[in-house]
């Protein structure tokens, strides 16, 4: 799911609105690739240094979470798409820059209408991406560089053509009639055509309810029509659910991230959504989605979810595509206090406020931090459904002192990071300029209102080669990004001063440094509107850490006390920063940041 088609979830926001290794892999073993089994030896050119710590939490609390979407990532086979033995290929270079887990957007057997978010089998690989044993292949060299594997995992809808589908639309009498959501229409409107329950609308566009001639009833798809909604109120759905995800657990993933999760429950009255005004991009009327989303009921299938990934040994983990209003709502889906449903629910309160706004991050970070019951956040940027940070934050003059804002905002907060390919080089969002090469259908159907999601799925930038090093087709799935021979690992691995080494600086000091991995953070300087800063407290004898991140075009002079945070001392060393002018700054006052600069410091 999108977050710039779900603008109905924030209608209550305010308008505020080097390398270190995991050693906690005491785990058992639930398959025969199980992470449950100690980690294989590595060689010596790609084992971890020793900086982790054997009691601080689960593997996921201070886990990097890398995510892959697998037609763009690497083509080991010239067919111009990516592939689990071309992601085989390149774990080298993700075991280099730390990550923890991969997790990869969907690679089941698809008719590809919404390029694998439309499922026909939920327990194999469709062939575009190779097979099960590539895939057990990949779970096991994955392993052997301390990385894990997550899969996509997509529990409100299904493809239509999955046999249940097939087999519930075939008759109103058909034992799986009641999987999905069938509803009589309210009549036949004046041109003759049957007329849909209700006024939901897809989020792609278009009525929410589609017509079967041959049973004469419709049936929901909160998304795609060709991606009908699953009815969460059957048991025997929930049951089917639960047993495809035992089926990769079993196979030794170490968890899922699961798609669109609030949207599995709709309103049993089938109400009317109240209309807030005017039309989305779609052409379609704006509707409030509080009979379609975020539904009490999914609680429950998220407790018993957890419980039933709690039985597995390792850690096993279940991240949540949670668009939701406020932190509040998103306390909720961690269980609370309770701390019984999913570890890790997106927070996109902090990486998609789409404007640098120093004391709303401050508001948003703070919140995350202490308004959900000591639950672990996590912090996301950037993903496939969305325009990249780069281009939602950049200004098109300091692009890259605000991208090494952005990744130091990530990775120095108290949080679980998650990541997207190529985020780490500076990857761009290039949007098709024509409709005829669009290739993601909610372009299509909207264009030019809505150009779709391809712009930031473009293949992975490895080299300057034919085709970045992506592949070696005539032709890509999709184009390559014209910058690609400047903006590219090879290129990057070469500058000390790129993006990509910003990236694996920040990586290795969180991974080493006991006090950014648990350290409590605690905003500074608070009434500040231009330069975010904040304490994370020493722990384990190591001093505190206080950073400063100007989020302006314009230099901005500050003098932090960190006292607040029970921190006294006055004289720092400075970590890293992207500004020459201080990386021999001393001091905790009258710190000159340039615009957009970056700065860490040590207290003394």
């Amino acid at each position: 799911m999108t977050q710039r088609h779900r603008t109905a979830i924030f209608a209550n926001w305010t308008p505020l609105a080097v390398l270190g290794i995991l050693i906690s892999f005491s785990l058992g073993s639930a398959g025969s690739h199980a992470w449950a089994q100690a980690p294989q030896t590595v060689t010596a050119t790609t084992q971890r240094s020793s900086g982790a710590h054997q009691n601080d939490g689960p593997w996921w609390k201070h886990a990097l979470i890398y995510e892959i979407y697998p037609r763009s990532f690497q083509d080991s086979n010239g067919d111009g798409i990516g592939d689990l033995n071309g992601i085989t290929q390149r774990l080298d270079y993700l075991h280099s820059l730390d990550v923890d887990a991969v997790w990869l957007s969907p690679i089941y057997p698809s008719p590809q209408v919404d390029f694998g978010y439309d499922i026909s089998d939920y327990e194999n690989i469709d062939p575009q991406y190779g097979t099960l044993a590539d895939f057990d292949k990949l779970v096991a060299e994955a392993k052997k560089r301390n990385i894990r594997i997550i899969m996509d995992m997509v529990m409100n809808h299904t493809s239509d053509q999955h046999k249940w589908f097939l087999e519930s639309k075939s008759s109103r009498n058909n034992p799986k009639r009641d999987w999905y959501v069938w509803r009589d229409g309210k009549g036949v409107g004046p041109d003759g055509k049957p007329l849909p329950p209700n006024n939901w609308v897809s989020l792609f566009g278009g009525s929410a309810w589609e017509y079967d001639p041959t049973t004469k009833q419709f049936y929901y798809h909160e998304f795609y029509k060709q991606q009908p909604d699953l009815n969460w109120r059957n048991p025997e759905v929930e049951k089917a659910m639960f047993d495809s995800v035992r089926f990769w657990l079993d196979r030794g993933v170490a968890g899922f991230r699961l798609d669109a999760i609030p949207t599995l429950f709709e309103d049993p009255q089938l109400r009317d959504e109240p209309a807030t005004g005017g039309t989305n991009a779609q052409g379609d009327p704006n509707l409030s989605d509080i009979y379609t989303n975020n539904l009490p009921e999914v609680h429950d299938v998220m407790r018993r979810l957890r419980e039933l990934v709690d039985k597995y040994p390792g850690n096993r983990v279940l991240i949540g595509e949670t668009y939701l209003p406020n932190v509040q709502e998103l306390d909720k889906w961690y269980g609370g206090a309770k701390h019984n449903e999913l570890q890790l629910p997106m927070d996109m309160q902090v990486g998609f406020t789409n404007k640098l706004d120093a004391s709303l991050f401050r508001k948003r970070i703070n919140d995350a931090e202490t308004q959900i019951n000591g639950n672990q956040p996590l912090f996301v940027f950037d993903n496939h459904d969305n325009v990249r940070s780069w281009n939602r934050y950049g200004d098109g003059v300091h692009d890259q002192a605000i991208a090494r804002l952005i990744a130091t905002t990530l990775l120095t907060s108290r949080a679980t990071a998650l990541m997207y390919y190529g985020e780490e080089l500076g990857m761009v969002t290039t949007t098709p300029t024509r409709k005829e090469d669009v290739k993601d259908p909610i372009g299509i159907t909207g264009w030019p209102k809505e150009k779709g999601r391809d712009g930031e799925r473009t293949p992975m930038q490895w080299d300057d080669s034919k085709n970045a090093g992506f592949s070696d087709a005539a032709t890509t799935w999709l184009p390559v990004a014209p910058d690609y021979r400047t903006v590219n690992v090879k290129t990057e691995e070469s500058e000390p001063s790129s993006l990509l080494h910003w990236h694996e600086q920040l990586i290795t000091m969180r991974r080493n440094d006991p006090t950014l991995r648990d350290g409590k953070q605690v905003m500074i300087d608070e009434s500040n509107p231009s330069v975010l800063s904040y304490v994370r407290e020493g722990v384990e004898g190591h001093p505190a850490i206080i950073v400063a991140l100007n989020f302006t075009a314009k230099p901005q002079t500050i003098s932090l006390d960190p006292s607040a945070a029970g921190v006294h001392g006055k004289a720092v060393t400075t970590l890293l920063t992207d500004a020459p002018s201080l990386k021999r700054n001393g001091s905790l006052q009258n710190i000159t940041l340039p615009p957009y600069a970056s700065w860490i410091g040590s207290v003394k």
